[in-house]
Parts: C-alpha cells; sequence; structure tokens
C-alpha cells in the first residue's frame, strides 16, 4: 500500500513539474509573439519612412542632411529590430532597438521642424497621408510594446516565483526577459501641462 502512495506522488510531482515547463513555454511563447506584433508596426514604420523622404526631396532641396539623416537613422533601427527579433527579450538586443528607435525617433523630430518651414510642403496631399500613417503606425507601436511589456512581466513574475524558480534554470530558463522601453518614457509618464 506504501508503495502505491510513493508511486502515485511521484507522479502527481512529475506532472506537477511538467506543467511548469508547460507553463514556462507558454509565457515565453506568449512575449515573443507579442514583440513580433512590434516587430510588424516598426517594420510597417519602416516602410513608411522612406516614402515621406521621396515626397519631401522636391520641397526640401536646401536640407539634404536632414534627409540623410532620416534615412541613415532608419536603416540602423531596422538592423536593430532584426537583431532584437531573432533574440526577443535579451537585455543587449533591447538595448540596442531602444538605442536605434531614439535615434530615430530624433531624425523624424528634426525633419518635422524642417517641414514647418516649408509650407507648401505640409499642404501637400502626399504629405499629409503619410504623415497621418506614420502618426497611426506610432500609436501601434505603443499598444504593441505595452503588450509586450505585460507578456515579459508575466513571464519573469512566473519564472521568478516559488516553485519554478526552482526548476525554470533547468528547463532553460535562467534569465528574465527584458522589457522594451523606449528614451522617450519619461515624457510619455509625464502628465500634460495645461496653462490658460
Amino acid at each position: 500500500m506504501e508503495l502505491w502512495i510513493a508511486l502515485i506522488v511521484l507522479v502527481l510531482l512529475v506532472f506537477y513539474v511538467v506543467g511548469i515547463y508547460n507553463k514556462l513555454v507558454a509565457l515565453k511563447n506568449r512575449f515573443e509573439n507579442a514583440f513580433a506584433q512590434i516587430d510588424v508596426q516598426l517594420k510597417r514604420r519602416y516602410d513608411l519612412i522612406p516614402n515621406l523622404v521621396e515626397t519631401a526631396k522636391a520641397y526640401l532641396k536646401h536640407e539634404r542632411e536632414t534627409l540623410e539623416a532620416v534615412v541613415e537613422a532608419r536603416n540602423q533601427a531596422a538592423a536593430a529590430l532584426k537583431g532584437a527579433a531573432a533574440a526577443p527579450g535579451d537585455a543587449q538586443a533591447m538595448g540596442n532597438l531602444v538605442g536605434a528607435e531614439g535615434a530615430l525617433s530624433s531624425a523624424l523630430g528634426r525633419l518635422n521642424v524642417v517641414m514647418e518651414a516649408y509650407p507648401d510642403l505640409k499642404a501637400n496631399q502626399n504629405m499629409m497621408q503619410l504623415s497621418e500613417e506614420l502618426t497611426s503606425t506610432e500609436n501601434r507601436v505603443a499598444f504593441s510594446r505595452q503588450s509586450f511589456n505585460d507578456a515579459v512581466m508575466a513571464y519573469n513574475t512566473y519564472r521568478q516565483s516559488f516553485p519554478p524558480v526552482v526548476f525554470a534554470s533547468m528547463f532553460g530558463h535562467s534569465t528574465d526577459a527584458t522589457l522594451l522601453q523606449f528614451e522617450d518614457r519619461e515624457e510619455i509618464q509625464k502628465a500634460p501641462e495645461v496653462k490658460f
């Protein structure tokens, strides 16, 4: 009788450990899928930028450096995205993506400042449509980033909790995944200042 009880306890323990493994795998797959959504939106953003630059070229003949900076920053961000897509949650890959996205946002900001000086360009139908699509894509990136960070937090919380923490390293889940936090997060979190 004692042998049967020990055998039942052992089987239950094996099922429990298998359950821990399966949940770790499911949570990791969930945050990798969430990063794939960011990947889609950032690629869409990167595809829109050359069109924006081409439309602006006719008007901004004297602003060649600004346009070249946007194209270069876009190419660097696209390369960083490939690295991050290969290892979602990896601290170095996320850091490279954050840095490249910061440089791209800065270059796009300079382009917007330059565009303000050209009313004809701002009124151009193609430019208005591309700008609207880019803004829409930025919103989708923000939503996808939130979803990714939620999935990473769920994975990290489960991986760090007891008893999964005991088995996580044995199952190939030895490190936490890294959140994707762009450099503008402090500005985003500030409440807007309203003055009358």
